[in-house]
């Protein structure tokens, strides 16, 4: 029985309440049927749950009321609660969930009035798949080694040359945000486009296998023309961008890795109630207790950072980088030793294809790296706490 009590903390409101357990019942009731894009079918899964998110309302929550959204602004408690109950039940679902809220994510907090009605409302309504291009080959934690580029057409536009790598949604986006630099502009020469997938010259080079299956590939754009209308925010700018918007979205990664260990949890102390060895069920051993009670309080420690760092950035505060930094890090890293103990508590039947919690070892991996690995996190948490300790103002710094 999934474990509701953290919704009477005073992080949450009436509404985020019912979003939680409105979502879980749904989700409880819809996903098993969907599955989780293995044999072969995972660009399928993965349009089907975007399309099934947006006709039940729960995208709405990715975008602005005023084009299509459930609230007036982005509520960062409400997206963590999303991904923390989709990540328990089905993390493909999560993923679908989550790179909506990212890949519109620029537009929402930086785009035009013209960009954010144009894009949004089929986003949130599951009509339009969107995607985030900000990696590259020898640019993931490294941002400022970014190589593609942008230059001026002559004609008020822009011309886009380059790779992006480990893009989410490769192939299956109707739009990408995409990062550039501009070469005569030097180290702070950025800008991100919104570009359709459509235009001449995009292209995905290639897709991605990895351990769990998501959608993941290259993106090339070769002589790709966007208008002056693709550009978001200002020229020169577009780290600003990027930064601020994994700041909002970084908790969420954290909320993930909190679904996944709920669900590891679960999956744990069920089974361990119900298998017997040398006569007695394995609950009744008191070596398995004591990792029953590690993993029960990882989670909680990890909701109660994952959530204080959502409630920060709702209650105003205009960066949350050392909250969402704690929160990722503290969160991914014990969701992996949280499912690595469920895979040891079943045994051989851990490691079986198939089993939960086999599925779940494969599915937490990756967050540990993606949106910021954790060694970058850390360089983030002490830059923070060194920085204030100096004397300069660590709120709302970046």
């Amino acid at each position: 029985m999934p474990d509701h009590t953290f919704l009477t903390w005073p992080f949450f409101d009436d509404g985020h309440r019912s979003l939680a357990r409105d979502l879980d019942a749904w989700a409880a009731a819809e996903l098993p049927a969907i599955g989780h894009g293995d044999g072969g079918t995972l660009d399928e899964t993965c349009r089907t749950l975007v399309r099934r998110l947006g006709e039940a309302g729960w995208l709405r929550w990715a975008v602005p009321a005023a084009y299509g959204g459930a609230l007036p602004r982005l509520d960062v408690r409400s997206i963590c609660l999303g991904r923390d109950t989709l990540a328990r039940h089905n993390g493909l679902a999560d993923f679908a969930f989550a790179m909506q809220g990212l890949g519109s994510g620029p537009i929402s907090l930086f785009g035009s009035e013209e960009q954010r009605r144009r894009f949004l409302p089929r986003v949130a309504a599951g009509e339009a798949i969107a995607a985030f291009a900000l990696s590259e080959a020898d640019a993931g934690s490294d941002v400022g080694a970014m190589r593609t580029t942008a230059r001026r057409d002559g004609r008020g536009g822009f011309v886009i040359d380059g790779e992006k790598a480990w893009i989410s949604n490769a192939g299956l986006a109707d739009h990408y945000v995409v990062f550039c630099r501009f070469p005569e502009a030097g180290e702070k020469g950025f800008a991100a486009f919104v570009v359709d997938a459509d235009l001449p010259g995009c292209r995905v080079a290639g897709r991605v296998e990895v351990t769990a299956p998501h959608p993941l590939g290259t993106v090339a754009f070769e002589s790709c023309h966007v208008g002056a209308e693709a550009l978001i925010g200002e020229a020169g700018r577009g780290l600003r961008v990027a930064l601020g918007t994994l700041d909002v979205f970084r908790s969420t990664v954290a909320a993930a890795a909190l679904g996944f260990a709920r669900r590891a949890l679960d999956e744990a102390a069920a089974h361990v109630r119900e298998r017997h060895a040398f006569g007695q069920p394995l609950a009744d051993f008191q070596l398995t207790q004591a990792r029953i009670a590690e993993m029960a309080t990882a989670v909680d420690a990890s909701a109660l950072l994952v959530y204080r760092a959502a409630w920060t950035r709702d209650a105003g505060a205009e960066r949350v980088t050392r909250e969402a930094a704690m929160a990722k890090l503290y969160a991914t890293e014990a969701a992996q030793r949280v499912v690595d103990d469920a895979v040891q508590l079943f045994g051989g039947r851990g490691v079986a294809v198939g089993e939960t919690v086999e599925r779940l070892y494969r599915e937490v991996r990756s967050l540990r790296i993606y949106e910021g690995t954790s060694e970058i996190q850390k360089l983030v948490i002490a830059g923070q706490i060194l920085k204030a300790g100096s004397g300069e103002s660590a709120v709302g710094s970046g």
